[in-house]
């Protein structure tokens, strides 16, 4: 661009008489595609360093974080243009089985405002279809961070699959008494061997409403990532193909490089590498809401629903009852 001195862009166009809009085009018509060739070389290596996993809206701030300034729109238009947009989800199914006599637990989850990592845990399993046969994935999420403490991957549908999953995330974080560990009431969570181990790290367990997704968002945002980018993309020999590729793409791809929009567009483990060390409040904080038919033991709860006894801990009594 020529030199413009001290004036601004706005200036200049006011004492020329021309539109800003018009100064942009023929700016662009006088310098070719340089700039663009460069958005466009580093938007396609950014998608293929995710193997097109990145939408244009992560890609777009992947390419802001890297100095370019460009609006989502363009990038859009240029990936289309390229074909590289990301793959497309495809149906969800459920593996959920409610349907047993164990205790539930009351939902905490929706009435926690998280403050750091530890505080709150969501767990949840999908199925993974194999050429001969289907297998079962169990992860478990930090609430604040959106990062995969814990995961586990079987050929069967039993407590011994969230069980593994759940002993990993605790040898691996080492939480302190009064993390709440949310999921929904299948019958894998509400089994006895997995609620004693609950209580014996003094955790303290929480369930989703009947028929409502919105408890566990968290965990079936990543679990629908998780088959859009990496499930549905590819095609697996075996299980322990399958596991390996899972293991990379959680441990090396999602946790340590993967933009999350909820995180301002970081990734979990640099979003916890920021957050750590800054002064907090001294835990999540509870907020109590007036008995509804939704709350009472005939709605929220359901016949049988135990309500856990709350630990004296800061991490769940940091706020007065309103």
């Amino acid at each position: 661009m020529p030199v413009q001195g001290g004036l601004s862009i706005e200036r200049m166009c006011d004492l020329a008489r021309v539109s800003r809009a018009g100064f942009y085009r023929s700016l662009r018509a006088a310098m070719p595609c340089e700039e663009d060739l460069e958005v466009r070389s580093t938007m396609q290596r950014i998608v293929l360093e995710h193997r097109r996993r990145y939408g244009y809206r992560r890609v777009t701030a992947e390419l802001r974080r890297r100095g370019m300034l460009v609006n989502h729109k363009r990038v859009w238009r240029m990936m289309r243009e390229d074909n590289l947009l990301a793959v497309q989800p495809k149906r969800f199914v459920t593996t959920t089985d409610s349907n047993h006599a164990l205790e539930i637990y009351l939902n905490l989850a929706r009435r926690m405002t998280l403050t750091g990592i530890d505080q709150l845990w969501v767990a949840d399993i999908t199925y993974i279809r194999l050429r001969a046969e289907f297998v079962y994935l169990a992860v478990i999420l930090d609430g604040f961070s959106r990062k995969v403490v814990g995961w586990n991957l079987e050929r069967n549908l039993t407590s011994c699959l969230v069980i593994k999953a759940l002993e990993t995330a605790i040898e691996t974080r080492k939480p302190l008494p009064g993390l709440v560990h949310h999921s929904d009431r299948g019958v894998q969570y509400a089994s006895a061997d997995y609620v004693s181990i609950l209580k014996k790290h003094e955790m303290v367990p929480s369930m989703s409403r009947p028929a409502n997704p919105y408890d566990n968002a968290s965990c079936e945002s990543f679990i629908k990532t998780l088959k859009r980018e990496e499930i549905y993309a590819n095609e697996y020999e075996n299980l322990e193909d399958l596991r390996a590729h899972i293991e990379e793409f959680i441990e090396r791809y999602y946790n340590q490089k993967r933009l999350h929009s909820a995180l301002g567009y970081r990734s979990p483990q640099e979003f916890e590498q920021q957050v750590n060390g800054v002064e907090t409040s001294s835990g999540a904080t509870v907020r109590f809401f007036p008995i509804t038919d939704e709350d009472s033991s005939t709605g929220l709860l359901g016949k049988g629903t135990q309500a856990p006894s709350l630990p004296q801990t800061p991490s769940l009594l940091g706020e007065s009852t309103r």
